[in-house]
C-alpha cells in the first residue's frame, strides 16, 4: 500500500480500531513493516479523516505513545488544520554518537517515540547518508528517528528528517516536536517555534510541560485497496 509506483505511496498505514476510552483507537505500520508507536503528521490526517467522516471538531486518539487530543483551528475544502496536545517530552544530555569515521553530538528526545536532534549551520548534499549512519549506531536500541536542525531566528528553524522504517521523509511531527523542543531547551530558540521542512511548515509551542503542535493535514483521495 505504501509503495509509491505499485500503491497509494505514503511513509505509513494508519490502521484504526474502536476505543471505549477514546474517538478511535490507531495502530501504526512503517512503509518496510515495522511497528512505531506514533506519528505526529498521521494522527493528525485521522483526526482529518473522522473530522470529515463525523463532523467532529475535537477528537481523541489512543496512540502506542498514549492518548492525544486534536482540536480542528481551520477548514478550508480538503485542508484541516489541528492543534495537537502532544504530551511531555523527555529532553537528555547531549550524546556522542559514532557515526562511521566521525563522532556526532546531538540531543536525544522522546516524544512517545525516540528521536536524535543534530544541530548543522546548513543541510549537505549527502545529508541522508550521514542520518542513516547516525541511525544504525548501536546507542539506539530501538532505533531512532534523526533530525537535522539549522536555527534560522528565535522562532524559527529548519529540519531534515530520517525515520524509522521509511528514511527521508518530507515532513514528521513528533520530529518537528523533537527539533524545536531540543532547540528551545539548549537556548537556541523561544516558544513558539515554526519548524520549517520540505512538506511545510508546522508550530510547536509549550505550555508548563506540555507541547503542542499546530500543522494541517488534507485528504487527497478515497477508495479501496486491492490486495494481490
Amino acid at each position: 500500500m505504501c509503495d509509491r509506483h505499485e500503491g497509494v505511496g505514503a511513509d505509513g498505514v494508519e490502521w484504526m480500531y474502536p476505543h471505549s476510552m477514546a474517538d478511535v483507537e490507531i495502530r501504526l505500520i512503517n512503509a518496510d513493516g515495522s511497528e512505531a508507536e506514533i506519528s505526529g503528521n498521521g494522527t493528525r490526517c485521522v483526526a482529518a479523516y473522522i473530522c470529515a467522516e463525523r463532523g467532529m471538531e475535537k477528537i481523541t486518539i489512543q496512540t502506542g505513545a498514549g492518548l492525544k487530543t486534536c482540536v480542528l483551528t481551520a477548514r478550508r475544502e480538503s485542508d484541516y488544520e489541528f492543534d495537537v496536545e502532544m504530551g511531555e517530552a523527555a529532553v537528555g544530555a547531549e550524546l556522542a554518537v559514532q557515526a562511521g569515521a566521525s563522532m556526532v553530538y546531538g540531543i536525544p528526545v522522546s516524544m512517545g517515540n525516540p528521536h536524535y536532534v543534530v544541530f548543522v549551520g546548513e543541510f549537505a548534499r549527502n545529508w541522508q547518508d550521514h542520518a542513516a549512519k547516525i541511525q544504525h549506531s548501536s546507542e539506539f536500541k530501538h532505533g531512532v528517528n534523526v533530525e537535522l536542525v539549522a536555527i534560522d531566528g528565535k522562532h524559527d528553524v529548519k529540519a531534515r528528517f530520517f525515520e524509522r522504517g521509511v528514511g527521508e521523509t518530507q515532513s514528521s511531527g513528533t520530529g518537528s516536536c523533537a527539533s524545536a523542543v531540543a532547540a528551545m531547551a539548549t537556548g537556541q530558540t523561544e516558544s513558539p517555534v515554526r519548524v520549517h521542512a520540505p512538506g511545510g511548515i508546522q508550530t510547536v509551542r509549550q505550555e508548563g510541560n506540555l507541547v503542542f503542535l499546530r500543522g494541517t493535514a488534507r485528504l487527497v483521495c478515497r477508495g479501496e485497496f486491492f490486495l494481490s
